[in-house]
C-alpha cells in the first residue's frame, strides 16, 4: 500500500485537487470527497498519537500542506455549488440540520463555539509551540554534534553509532524547522475558512433573493443550514489537524505511543491518585451534587491507587536487580577492559566532518577500498597490514582527512565535497582550485564531479576523492612500513612459512635468533623499502650469517645479498640499470673514512667533504630524475650501508646498492652520472657491467 502511494496516488491527488478548484463537481462527488476529507484527518490524528517520537512521522508536515490545500478546495467546491444550486449535497445538508436541530440561533452559536476552538487554542498554540520548538532545535544543534564526537572519541560509540546519530540529528532539525513553517497552514486554513463561512452566508442570501426567487426568510433558511453545515464539515477536519500538529510538536521521544505514556505517567504518584479519589468523594456529599457519580470516579481512582503500591513494590524489586547487575559489570570493568580502551590503533584515518560520507558504506567507499589495499600491500612488500580505523575528527579543517601512524599524523590532505582530482595538463580552462599531488607531488586541480568527463578529454587523469586518500595511504604504508611491522606479526610470518620451508625456521629460530631479532632485520629492509615477502630465502640466508655474528646491520646486509636479484629487478627498466657511482678516488678515501660502532656504520669526512658529497649526489640526481628512469646510487658492498645513512636525509628515497646486488640480476647497467668532489660530472650514457 505504501509503494502504491508513493509511486502514484498522492501525485495523481495533488493533480485532482488543482483541478478541484477550477473544475466544478456534482454534488454525489463532493460527498464522496468530504467523507474522504473527515476519513483522512482522522487517521493523521490516530497516526500522530500512536508514533514514539515525532520523526516516525517525519512525512507530517508535507502531508499537512496536501490535506490544507484539499480542504481549501472542497471549500471552493462547495461554496460554488450553495451559489450556484442552493444545495451542496447530503452531507453538508446533514450536518447543518444536525447542528441546527430547529433552532438557527443555536447551529450558529454551536458553529462559532468550535470555530473560537480550533483557531484561538488549538492552532494559536500550537503554532506557538512549533515555532519554540524549532528555535531551541536548531541551538541545541551544535551541542548534540559535539557530544556525539566526544561520544566517539571516548569509544563509548561505534563508527556507525555515531552516523546514525549525526543523521538523527540533523534530520530532528529538519523536521522541526518545516513544522515551524507548517503550523502556518493551519492557521491560514483557519482564517480562509472563517472568510469562506462569511462569503457563503451573505453571498447566498443575496443570490438566492436575486437569482432563485426566494423571499428573506427562506434565503436566511436556506444559506444559514448551508453555510453552517459547510462550516462544519471544513472545521471538522481542521481542527483533527490542528490537534494532530499540536499533538506532533509537543511530544518527545519516547518509548511508547502516547496514549500508554499517558496513562504510565499519570498513574506513577500514589499519592496523587489517593488525594484526587478522595477529593471526588468529599465533593459528591455537597448537598445537590450527583452522590453516585462522584462516588463512582472516586471509588476508580482508590482501586488504581491501591494498584500503583503494588507496581511500585515490583519496580523497586526490578531496580535493585538492575542496581546488582550494574555492580557486576562495573567489577568487570577491570585492567583488561581499560587497557583495550587505551590501546593506540596502528593505522588511523582521521576526517573532518563535512566528508564522513566518504566513510558511509557502499562498494567503492573507502572503507571497501582500504580492504582491498590490505591485500595490495601483502603482495607487494609481504607484511599484513593492520586495520584501519576510521573516525571523525572536529578538530581538522574543512574538507581535510589525515593519515596516522601509532596515534602521529604521518600525512594529510584534502579532498572537497562533489569533486574529483584531474591531474595533468590542459586543466587551465576548468574550473576549480589548483593543488599538488599529496604523492607524487604533479600538479593538479580539483574539479565539480560534472566535469569530469571534459577533464578526461582534455587529457588529464581523474581521480575520486576516496583514491585519493587510498593512494595516499598506500604510499605512507610503503614508506613506514618498518613502523608497522609488530613481534605478532612476524610471528604469524614464521608459523606460515613453516608449513612450505619448516627447515629453514628451525634452523633460525628459537635458537640463533629471537622473534625480536628476526623483526630488526625485516624492519631494516621495509626502511628501504625491499619487499620481505621471499620470506625463505631472508630466514636462509640470516641462519647462515647469525652462525659467525647476530650483528643486526650484518645480517640486514646478509638478507640484501640473497634478494639482491630482486632488488635489482625493481629498479631495472627494459633490462637495463641506470646507476651513479662514486669516483674511484673518492670511494677509497669513504673506504678509510668508515667506522663501524654500536649504531651502525658511518663514513667520517671532514665537514667541507661531507657537503660537497652530499652536494654532488643531490645535483646529480636531481638532473637525472629529469632526463629519464629514476637512477640507483652504486658502491662497494662494505660501504653500502654507511653511504645510505649518509645520504638518506639529504636524497630522501634514493636507492642505494652495492657492486654485488646490481650485478646480481645480469642486469645490463647505464653509468648515467659519478659523483667526485668539486663540481659533478655527469657522463655521457655508456653500456658496462658492474665489478663483482
Amino acid at each position: 500500500m505504501g509503494q502504491l502511494l508513493s509511486k502514484g496516488v498522492v501525485p495523481v491527488g495533488v493533480v485532482g485537487i488543482i483541478l478541484l478548484l477550477i473544475v466544478p463537481i456534482p454534488t454525489g462527488l463532493l460527498d464522496v470527497l468530504i467523507v474522504l476529507n473527515i476519513c483522512i484527518s482522522l487517521l493523521i490524528l490516530l497516526t500522530a498519537m500512536f508514533v514514539k517520537k515525532p520523526l516516525d512521522f517525519s512525512v507530517f508536515p508535507s502531508i499537512l500542506l496536501v490535506a490544507t490545500l484539499f480542504r481549501l478546495g472542497l471549500n471552493v467546491a462547495s461554496t460554488r455549488l450553495i451559489l450556484s444550486q442552493a444545495h451542496a449535497g447530503q452531507v453538508i445538508q446533514a450536518f447543518g440540520q444536525i447542528t441546527v436541530s430547529g433552532s438557527l440561533v443555536i447551529g450558529a452559536v454551536i458553529f462559532l463555539i468550535l470555530t473560537v476552538i480550533q483557531f484561538v487554542v488549538v492552532t494559536k498554540g500550537a503554532e506557538r509551540v512549533a515555532e519554540v520548538g524549532a528555535r531551541f532545535t536548531l541551538d541545541a544543534m551544535p551541542g548534540k554534534q559535539m557530544a556525539i564526537d566526544a561520544d566517539l572519541n571516548a569509544g563509548l560509540i561505534t563508527d556507525a553509532e555515531a552516523r546514525a546519530r549525526r543523521a538523527e540529528v540533523a534530520a530532528e532539525a529538519d523536521f522541526y524547522g518545516a513544522m515551524d513553517g507548517a503550523s502556518k497552514f493551519v492557521k491560514g486554513d483557519a482564517i480562509a475558512g472563517i472568510v469562506i463561512v462569511v462569503i457563503n452566508f451573505f453571498g447566498g442570501i443575496v443570490i438566492g433573493m436575486s437569482t432563485h426567487g426566494m423571499d428573506m426568510n427562506e434565503a436566511l433558511k436556506t444559506y444559514s443550514l448551508l453555510t453552517i453545515g459547510d462550516g462544519l464539515v471544513t472545521q471538522i477536519p481542521a481542527l483533527l489537524m490542528a490537534v494532530s500538529t499540536g499533538i506532533i510538536v509537543t511530544r518527545e521521544n519516547a518509548e511508547a505511543e502516547l496514549g500508554h505514556a499517558a496513562g504510565r505517567q499519570l498513574m506513577q504518584s500514589r499519592n496523587a491518585l489517593l488525594i484526587t479519589g478522595v477529593a471526588a468523594i468529599a465533593m459528591g456529599l455537597i448537598p445537590g451534587m450527583p452522590i453516585l457519580a462522584f462516588f463512582a470516579i472516586g471509588a476508580v481512582l482508590l482501586f488504581a491507587a491501591s494498584r500503583v503500591k503494588a507496581h511500585q513494590a515490583r519496580l523497586a524489586a526490578a531496580d535493585a536487580h538492575a542496581q546488582e547487575l550494574e555492580a557486576a559489570e562495573a567489577a568487570a570493568d577491570g585492567p583488561d577492559d581499560l587497557m583495550d580502551r587505551m590501546r593506540v590503533h596502528a593505522l588511523e584515518i582521521s576526517l573532518s566532518p563535512d566528508i564522513v560520507d566518504l566513510a558511509a558504506g557502499g562498494s567503492g567507499d573507502l572503507l571497501t577500498r582500504v580492504k582491498s589495499l590490505r591485500r595490495k600491500i601483502a603482495l607487494e612488500i609481504g607484511i599484513m597490514m593492520p586495520p584501519v580505523r576510521t573516525r571523525d575528527n572536529i578538530e581538522l579543517p574543512k574538507e581535510t582527512y589525515a593519515i596516522l601512524i601509532a596515534g602521529v599524523e604521518a600525512g594529510r590532505g584534502i579532498v572537497p565535497r562533489g569533486h574529483v582530482l584531474a591531474i595533468g595538463t590542459g586543466l587551465e580552462e576548468l574550473p576549480g582550485t589548483a593543488v599538488a599531488d599529496p604523492v607524487f607531488g604533479l600538479e593538479g586541480k580539483w574539479v565539480p564531479t560534472e566535469m569530469s568527463h571534459a577533464a578526461d578529454m582534455a587529457g588529464a587523469t581523474v581521480i575520486d576523492r576516496a583514491s585519493v586518500i587510498v593512494t595516499h595511504l598506500s604510499d605512507i604504508v610503503q614508506a613506514q612500513a618498518y613502523r608497522l611491522l609488530s613481534l605478532e606479526d612476524v610471528r604469524l610470518l614464521t608459523e606460515h612459512l613453516k608449513q612450505t620451508n619448516a627447515a629453514a625456521v628451525e634452523e633460525l629460530t628459537p635458537a640463533v635468533l629471537s622473534f625480536a631479532g628476526i623483526q630488526r632485520v625485516l624492519a631494516g629492509l621495509l626502511v628501504e623499502r625491499v619487499p620481505i615477502n621471499d620470506l625463505g630465502r631472508i630466514y636462509e640466508a640470516l641462519a647462515l650469517r647469525a652462525k659467525v655474528s647476530t650483528d643486526t646491520a650484518g645480517l640486514i646486509e646478509a638478507a640484501r645479498g640473497a634478494l639482491g636479484p630482486a632488488i635489482a629487478a625493481r629498479f631495472a627498466r627494459g633490462g637495463r640499470l641506470r646507476v651513479v657511482m662514486f669516483d674511484p678516488m673518492l670511494e677509497q678515501q669513504m673506504l678509510e673514512g668508515m667506522r663501524v660502532s654500536d649504531g651502525g656504520a658511518q663514513i667520517v669526512l671532514s665537514p667541507q667533504t661531507t657537503m660537497q658529497v652530499l652536494e654532488g649526489v643531490r645535483r646529480t640526481v636531481d638532473e637525472l630524475d629529469r632526463s629519464g628512469p629514476e637512477p640507483v646510487l652504486v658502491c662497494a658492498p662494505s660501504l653500502r650501508q654507511a653511504v645510505r645513512n649518509l645520504v638518506a636525509a639529504q636524497v630522501v628515497g634514493l636507492p642505494v646498492l652495492s657492486y654485488d646486488e646490481a650485478a646480481a640480476g645480469g642486469f645490463a647497467t647505464d653509468v648515467v652520472g659519478v659523483v667526485r668532489l668539486g663540481p659533478t660530472a655527469l657522463t655521457s650514457v655508456e653500456s658496462t657491467h658492474i665489478p663483482s
